[in-house]
C-alpha cells in the first residue's frame, strides 16, 4: 500500500508540475470526480507547494448527471447557467489554470434519448464559448488527465475479477504517464523533447496533402499553407509551457477545411460523452461529410454532426505511431484522451488555431478564410493500425511515405 501511496503522489506531482505547470500565487480550479476524492486532496497540496493562490474543486458526479437525464423536464437540456460560464471566462481573463481529470462513464447515457445528450452539450458549448477560446488559443495553462473510476475500471477489464480491475486501472494509468520513473518530470521533459523532434521533421517537410490506405480507408487530407505541426505541449500567452493532455504520444496538425476527400473507418469505439459509438465509417467530400454509418451509436453521431456547420468538417489530424507505449498494452481504455495516443486520429470540429501559422490572433472569419475549420465541437476518433500507410505530397509534387504498417516510415 505504501509503494501505492508514493506513486499517487508522484502522479499529482507531475500533472501540477507538468500538465498545468502551476506558477507562484496562480488560482487553480480542478474538475473531478467525487469518486476520486483522495487523489484530488493530492493534486491539491501539490499545487499549494508550488505556490497556488487559491485551488478551487468542482466536484462531479455522474450518478446526479443521470438522474438529470431521467427526470427533469424538456427545458433542462437546453439550458446552461450563464453565471458558470462567465466565471470560467473571469478565471482565464486572471490567468488562472485548470485541471480536468475526465474519466467518463462509457455506458452512463446507456437508454437516454441521443437528442438530450447532445442538447445539453451544444447548450455549454455555446454558453462557454468564450472562454473555449482561451484554451483553443492555449493563452491559458489548462490539462485533462485520467484517473480510475469503478464504471471506467469495469468496462476496460472486465476480463479480471472484479476486485482487481481498479488496481490494474491505476497501474495503465501510472505507466502511460511514466509515474514509475525515478524522476517522472524528467522522464516527460525527456518524452516532450522526443516528440519535439516529430514535429520539427514534419514541419521541415511542408507537406501539401497526406493519403490514408487501409483496410475501409482510402482518405486525401490537404494541409493548409502556413499549417503548423505541434506535439506534447506548448507556452501559454505568459510564456508558461504546459502539457494539455497527459497521456499524449500524438504529433498534430490541421486540414484544410475543404480539402478532405474520400472515406475512412473507425478502428476503435468512441467515448462520445458517456454514449458509445463502434464501427463509424464516414465519407467526405470537398471537406464535408456526405455519407456515414457505424455499427452502433449511429444516432450519436447525427447528434454530433447536427451541433452546427463546421461539426461536419474536420479539424485535426494526428500521427500516432502503432508501436506506441499505450498501444503495446493491447488494451482498449473507452476513454478518447487515452485511446486518440495509441493510434492516429482524426477530429471532427474545431481546429486548433494555434496549429496556423499567426492562427491564434485571428478571428473565426479569418480561420475560415485561410482554411481553418470553426465549430463549436471537438470530437477525435481513431484510424490507426498496423495496417495503415500515409503518403505525404511535398510542395514540388513528389510523394513519399511517411508511415508504413503503422508505424513511421
Amino acid at each position: 500500500m505504501d509503494g501505492f501511496k508514493e506513486l499517487l503522489a508522484k502522479y499529482a506531482n507531475l500533472v501540477v508540475k507538468v500538465g498545468v505547470n502551476v506558477q507562484p500565487g496562480q488560482v487553480l480550479t480542478v474538475h473531478s470526480p467525487l469518486e476520486l476524492a483522495e487523489f484530488t486532496r493530492l493534486v491539491v497540496a501539490k499545487a499549494y507547494e508550488a505556490g497556488a493562490k487559491l485551488v478551487l474543486v468542482d466536484w462531479e458526479d455522474e450518478a446526479v448527471t443521470r438522474i438529470r437525464f431521467e427526470k427533469a423536464p424538456e427545458d433542462s437540456f437546453g439550458y446552461y447557467p450563464q453565471w458558470q460560464a462567465d466565471a470560467l471566462e473571469r478565471m482565464a481573463e486572471e490567468g488562472g489554470a485548470i485541471l480536468h481529470i475526465k474519466v467518463p462513464d462509457p455506458a452512463l447515457f446507456e437508454g437516454i434519448d441521443s437528442k438530450k445528450v447532445a442538447t445539453a452539450v451544444k447548450a455549454a458549448a455555446v454558453a462557454r464559448k468564450n472562454y473555449q477560446a482561451y484554451t483553443r488559443n492555449h493563452r491559458i495553462s489548462w490539462s485533462l488527465i485520467k484517473a480510475p473510476t469503478r464504471a471506467w475500471a469495469d468496462k476496460v477489464f472486465a476480463d479480471l475479477p472484479e476486485e482487481r480491475r481498479a488496481d490494474a486501472m491505476w497501474e495503465a494509468v501510472f505507466r502511460m504517464n511514466r509515474v514509475h520513473a525515478d524522476d517522472p518530470v524528467q522522464a516527460w521533459r525527456d518524452h516532450i523533447a522526443h516528440l519535439k523532434k516529430a514535429q520539427e521533421r514534419m514541419n521541415a517537410k511542408r507537406y501539401r496533402s497526406l493519403h490514408y490506405r487501409a483496410p475501409g480507408t482510402d482518405l486525401r487530407v490537404e494541409l493548409p499553407e502556413g499549417h503548423l505541426w505541434r506535439g506534447g505541449g506548448g507556452e501559454n500567452e505568459r510564456g508558461v509551457y504546459f502539457v494539455p493532455n497527459m497521456p499524449t504520444e500524438e504529433v498534430y496538425s490541421m486540414p484544410r477545411r475543404e480539402g478532405v476527400n474520400g472515406t475512412v473507418s473507425s478502428t476503435m469505439p468512441l467515448n462520445l460523452n458517456g454514449r458509445l459509438v463502434e464501427g463509424l465509417k464516414l465519407t467526405f467530400k470537398d471537406g464535408k461529410v456526405v455519407e456515414y454509418d457505424a455499427a452502433s451509436g449511429r444516432e450519436h453521431m447525427t447528434s454530433l454532426l447536427e451541433t452546427d456547420e463546421g461539426a461536419s468538417y474536420l479539424g485535426e489530424v494526428a500521427l500516432v505511431p502503432h508501436d506506441s507505449p499505450i498501444s503495446r498494452m493491447k488494451r482498449i481504455f473507452y476513454n478518447t484522451g487515452i485511446d486518440e495516443n495509441a493510434s492516429c486520429h482524426l477530429a471532427l470540429g474545431s481546429a486548433y488555431p494555434s496549429n496556423l501559422e499567426g492562427g491564434t490572433k485571428l478571428g473565426q472569419d479569418e480561420l475560415l478564410a485561410r482554411g481553418a475549420n470553426v465549430s463549436l465541437t471537438h470530437v477525435d476518433f481513431m484510424i490507426g493500425s498496423a495496417e495503415l500507410d500515409i503518403d505525404g505530397e511535398l510542395p514540388d509534387g513528389t510523394i513519399e511515405p511517411v508511415f508504413r504498417a503503422g508505424n513511421w516510415a
